[in-house]
């Protein structure tokens, strides 16, 4: 046997020894995994039992069966599902005959509506104000630096006392209402917005001017072709102006009387104090992620802006802007979902999120721990969607950078 032969029998049997060792330790990591998960869940079913047992002795029966009762309270705003035999399921004002799942349901929607709301409006302000605090412009920087530093270090439920006590009750009545341009009127009622409606039939003009539009506005969102944003901006607005000048939808105003408002969309005061405290606070902290993406920015990227003849404006939007919200996503979907917790706050101003609803329903049948597990498990799934709809954006904008 020549040495070549003795080295390659060698090097075969290293290679079976490494991988031998290999498989012992996955199998070695995945018993040690599943005897992790047997133990928990061991442990959760030994919690359960002691929780059942010690509802039982109280005459306190676990069960879900509840959610089909009548609910036989009111909730001040919010819609739920509703839908007959074989009907698909739409939406619905909440009134006291339906069943405690359908409040259950409302406070669901009430809270996906604050936080969807507030997703869109904080990101837009805080990036601003992110921008802001790296202005030239000495009071514009120093006023962003102080509006942060302030909301950054006060507490949220303070916050939304003062946005709730102190603005949204100070607004006028009705019969004195601000009317502000383009129809808003703010009052201590409320606020009311227009809001655009189809004005039913479905014509071929009115489809295509419906495509046009969506078309222009993905065009401007994610600006396929550099430099046509401006254009699709343009576009969608003649778009969609032509369609409610031919009557494809329509415009409903809201008209103040000297009590209340008809017509349009009204926004509450507990809505309104809790998206204003909401948006600020998460804006702060959003604003701070800018920043510090902005600055972790080489140095270079501006010389060169500048050495090609870029305006700072078009730098930060063209050059800056693109490059930090490839970076800032998983940030921001951690602000996004403590966002959405923190909704459960508007209970001290009295707004109907499912926090707040879920109180209701277990001071009148007093399956607190039922209910408690559904607001848990509500929460949990609110989360669940915006980190995939995050990892989703940052798989779109990172292709190679994102663990899968």
């Amino acid at each position: 046997m020549t040495i070549h032969e003795t080295s390659a029998i060698r090097g075969m049997a290293e290679s079976d020894r490494l991988r031998s060792r290999r498989l012992r330790n996955r199998i070695r990591h995945e018993a040690i995994q599943l005897g992790i998960v047997a133990l928990v869940v061991v442990l959760l079913g030994m919690l359960a039992y002691a929780v059942k047992a010690g509802l039982a002795e109280k005459g306190i029966r676990f069960s879900f069966s509840f959610l089909a009762n009548t609910a036989g309270f009111d909730i001040s705003e919010g819609w739920t599902l509703i839908s007959d035999e074989g009907v698909v399921p739409n939406l619905a004002q909440f009134s006291s005959e339906m069943s405690i799942a359908s409040a259950f349901v409302t406070g669901i929607f009430n809270t996906a509506k604050i936080a969807l709301l507030a997703i869109i409006l904080s990101t837009t302000l805080g990036t601003m104000l992110g921008v802001g605090r790296l202005s030239t412009n000495w009071v514009v920087r120093n006023l962003c630096f102080w509006i942060v530093e302030f909301v950054r270090n006060t507490p949220l439920l303070i916050q939304l006392v003062f946005w709730y006590f102190a603005v949204v009750l100070r607004f006028p009545p009705m019969a004195s209402a601000a009317k502000l341009y383009g129809g808003l009127i703010v009052s201590q009622q409320g606020i009311y917005v227009p809001t655009l409606s189809w004005s039913g039939g479905v014509s071929t003009l009115s489809l295509i001017l419906v495509t046009a539009t969506c078309v222009s506005v993905l065009g401007a969102v994610f600006d396929p072709i550099r430099g046509m944003r401006r254009i699709c901006i343009f576009a969608a607005a003649v778009c969609f102006g032509l369609l409610i000048a031919t009557g494809g939808m329509t415009v409903d105003f809201p008209v103040a009387n000297k009590f209340k408002a008809s017509g349009g969309t009204s926004i509450s005061p507990e809505m309104a104090a809790l998206l204003l405290a909401v948006v600020v606070n998460s804006a702060s902290f959003i604003a701070e992620i800018v920043r510090g993406a902005i600055d972790a920015l080489p140095k270079a990227q501006w010389e060169a802006a500048g050495s090609l003849g870029l305006s700072r404006r078009d730098t930060v939007n063209d050059i800056v802007l693109p490059q930090v919200f490839r970076v800032v996503l998983p940030s921001f979907g951690n602000q996004y979902i403590s966002l959405t917790k923190n909704t459960a706050l508007g209970i001290a101003v009295g707004y109907p999120d499912l926090f707040n609803i879920y109180g209701t329903i277990a001071n009148q049948t007093g399956h607190s721990l039922e209910g408690i597990i559904i607001v848990m498990a509500s929460y949990l799934i609110l989360s669940w969607i915006i980190s995939s709809a995050v990892y989703w954006a940052n798989r779109r904008l990172n292709p190679m950078g994102v663990s899968r």
